[in-house]
Parts: structure tokens; C-alpha cells; sequence
């Protein structure tokens, strides 16, 4: 199954996932301490994080470090910038709005 950093991010244990390797790389059991769940639990998420190529793997020695991939969040980023815009907008109107009613009532 084809995933994409949306479905990724739509788990909130994964998310969690994403702020502690945003920090520093971790292992899965490094992981799973900070979480009330097993490690297979924690491996699942963090493969669909690798799949969706939110998080990369590097081997040092027996263990496998987790890492975020920066570039893959901006994706998230770009998205949520259209709304952004909208929201921003839709605030200003509404300062506008409370100004011009404060400005009615002197």
C-alpha cells in the first residue's frame, strides 16, 4: 500500500514519534520507553514513518537509529500554508470588523 506523509501523521503515538527523533535519533526501544506500549507496537509505527520517508534508518553498529527527514515535513508545510493564508485573512477581516464597531461605540 502506497502511504503518504498525511496518513502518517494522522496517528497521534505517531506524531509523538515524530517530536522525540526531531530532537535526536533513537532507537526503537529508546522509543518505546516513552510510550505504554510494546516495541513491536513502536517498530510498526516507525515503518510506516520509514515508508512514508518521514523518518530514515542508519545501522551503528547492532542497533538502527530513527531520524526525522526535515525535507518530507515541509510537504506537510506547503499544505497547510494555503490555509494559512485563509485563516490569516479571515483574522484580519475580523480585527476590521472589532475595530470599526469599537470606533462606532465612542
Amino acid at each position: 500500500m502506497r502511504r503518504d506523509v498525511f496518513q502518517a501523521i494522522a496517528d497521534p503515538t505517531r506524531r509523538a514519534i515524530i517530536a522525540l527523533i526531531a530532537i535526536q535519533a533513537m532507537t526503537p526501544n529508546a522509543l518505546a520507553a516513552h510510550f505504554d506500549t510494546t516495541r513491536q507496537a513502536v517498530s510498526k509505527h516507525l515503518k510506516i514513518l520509514t515508508e512514508c520517508e518521514l523518518v530514515q534508518q542508519e545501522q551503528q553498529g547492532r542497533a538502527i537509529y530513527y531520524s526525522l527527514q526535515i525535507e518530507k515535513m515541509k510537504e506537510i508545510d506547503v499544505w497547510l500554508s494555503q490555509y494559512r493564508k485563509i485563516w490569516e485573512t479571515r483574522f484580519n477581516q475580523l480585527d476590521n470588523v472589532l475595530v470599526t464597531l469599537k470606533n462606532q461605540k465612542i
